[in-house]
């Protein structure tokens, strides 16, 4: 899985703009919580790039980065969470899941 970090709040705009062109995962992480620990590494061990197409994944690291994250619950207006991950396509923030909710298999439903 090739993550591309999120560790300044500029680039929400760069994704808000990319998502009109691929659809975009945030994936917000805790790295003090093992929920959240959990949730990324069944992410990983089943992401497969082919199921997701041109899915570009985002990975936040909430505690190093904790103004991004109320900058995403701003932006599109989606309740703080984690861990949590959203898509975002359009501009628009069109899912998102949290805790063990989380899952890949929906994920590649959604785009």
């Amino acid at each position: 899985m090739n993550w591309h970090q999120l560790t300044d709040i500029a680039q929400l705009e760069s994704i808000k703009e990319e998502s009109f062109t691929q659809p975009v995962l945030l994936f917000k992480h805790s790295t003090r919580c093992s929920i959240s620990s959990t949730a990324l590494n069944r992410l990983e061990r089943n992401w497969n790039q082919e199921a997701v197409g041109t899915l570009k994944p985002y990975y936040l690291d909430l505690i190093q980065f904790r103004p991004i994250s109320s900058a995403i619950e701003s932006e599109f207006k989606v309740e703080h969470q984690s861990p949590q991950v959203l898509v975002i396509k359009d501009g628009e923030c069109i899912y998102n899941e949290s805790h063990m909710g989380i899952s890949f298999n929906e994920l590649t439903e959604m785009v």
